[in-house]
């Protein structure tokens, strides 16, 4: 090969490497901040993956930051000192206090504007889209993935206990009953567990009950809003679970979804927990087994009501440069395509947030071969919402969620009744929610 021609291929080696150098750089990375695990997580990559395949502009990194809490910590953290992520996940109780975070997002329906992508939050249900829309109709953040608690049962160790697999316990005597029934037959060495212990046995319950939470339509329609769990309602559902706790026909797992791995493990026959954990249920499982309405109180008039929503949002965080937020918005047009919200409904177990995904789920058949996956989309449309249950809206909830589970662990641990601990949870709630209406009011 001649000198020339040796000059000549350096000449297109560099101009290529150059080339790639310069396409690689025009690329803006988009960092997505979230708390999704195990199957879950799998599903957050291939969103990733799709739109960075379908375009070349920009590069969405998902990155797993902790459970909800934590993520939400940590970015609020970040924003402070200036490295925010493009997009945070943050679960429906961090709402109020992610709307009071002045400075720190940009609202959605702002992002898709400004960026000119078409969004109709209409397009969404709206028990979901109420959740993340201000008094005055500005929708803050992207929905994602909603869920709501459903009770998930082993049919082998139903059916080992002598107990009718075709039908769950639809009240919590019957729960009780089969759970005893479990116990005395050695079927299985736990009967009853739950995940998420507040969402389920205090918010959920609450709806479901159509008793309020607190005041001001669960806080909706105002932040002078105060707690009413302690009513004979809440403390003999307390009482029941801590005598359930006492003769161990109920097994406490801890405050967040460690209870799911003990149902779908074979550990424990009975689970309530996120819709969302069918997800890992069916890939971890080797049982056969049903899914079903929460448990209610018979003697409740007008129960059962309807569940509320649980899950996350998308946030879209302040200060990147403006082209950035293109990025964000596309991505957020890729993620509202009906077809992918279906198939996201469809493998996680997560409420199809549009009528369009439920109908594309419907007409597929979906629901007949998969029996129990309309579960949760039945529940939450069982009757008209109302101000008790079309959802809650507290600020600093995260914490006290935490300190409801902490009274609920001291009653689990003999320390104090039922009513004891719940009139604790409402006067500790209290005191964070009067401390964060001063500060949003400065």
């Amino acid at each position: 090969m001649s000198h020339r021609s040796n000059r000549f291929v350096r000449a297109v080696l560099a101009a290529a490497i150059v080339g790639a150098a310069t396409s690689a750089s025009a690329q803006t990375e988009i960092q997505w901040w979230h708390s999704m695990t195990g199957a879950l997580n799998d599903r957050v990559n291939e969103f990733a993956k799709g739109f960075n395949e379908s375009q070349k502009d920009y590069k969405v990194v998902p990155v797993y930051k902790g459970a909800y809490p934590e993520s939400m910590a940590a970015a609020i953290a970040a924003f402070r000192a200036g490295n925010a992520p493009h997009i945070l996940q943050v679960f429906e109780v961090g709402t109020a206090t992610m709307m009071g975070a002045k400075g720190a997002i940009l609202p959605v329906q702002q992002v898709m504007v400004e960026a000119g992508e078409k969004f109709d939050q209409k397009a969404y249900i709206p028990s979901v889209a109420g959740y993340y829309t201000t008094s005055k109709g500005q929708m803050l953040s992207f929905p994602f993935n909603s869920s709501t608690p459903v009770f998930y049962y082993n049919k082998d160790v139903f059916e080992k206990a002598g107990i009718d697999t075709s039908r769950a316990p639809a009240t919590w005597p019957e729960v009780m009953a089969a759970a005893a029934r479990i116990k005395t037959s050695g079927a299985s060495q736990c009967a009853y567990t739950t995940g998420w212990p507040s969402w389920v046995h205090v918010e959920n319950f609450s709806a479901w009950h159509n008793v309020p939470i607190a005041t001001k339509e669960n806080g909706m329609a105002g932040l002078d809003t105060v707690f009413q769990i302690n009513t004979p309602l809440h403390v003999k559902h307390w009482s029941n679970l801590a005598e359930w706790s006492k003769k161990g026909y109920f097994s406490y797992a801890g405050r967040r979804n460690e209870a799911e791995a003990k149902f779908y493990s074979g550990e424990c026959a009975m689970l309530t927990s996120s819709s969302a954990a069918q997800a890992n249920i069916n890939r971890n499982a080797k049982f056969k087994y049903g899914v079903a309405f929460m448990p209610y109180y018979a003697d409740v008039a007008g129960a059962p009501q309807n569940s509320i929503i649980g899950g996350a949002s998308l946030w879209t965080m302040a200060g990147k440069p403006k082209n950035d937020y293109k990025g964000v918005a596309r991505f957020f047009t890729y993620l509202a395509n009906p077809a992918r919200q279906a198939e996201w409904h469809q493998r996680t177990g997560y409420l199809p947030i549009t009528p369009a995904a439920y109908e594309i789920t419907k007409s597929a058949g979906f629901y007949d071969k998969n029996p129990g996956t309309d579960v949760s989309v039945r529940q939450m449309l069982n009757k008209p919402p109302t101000a008790n249950s079309k959802g809650l809206r507290f600020g600093s909830f995260v914490q006290i969620r935490d300190m409801f589970e902490e009274e609920f662990e001291n009653m689990l641990a003999g320390k104090q009744d039922a009513k004891k601990a719940l009139d604790n949870s409402v006067a500790r709630g209290n005191e964070m929610l009067r401390r964060f209406q001063r500060t949003a009011r400065e």
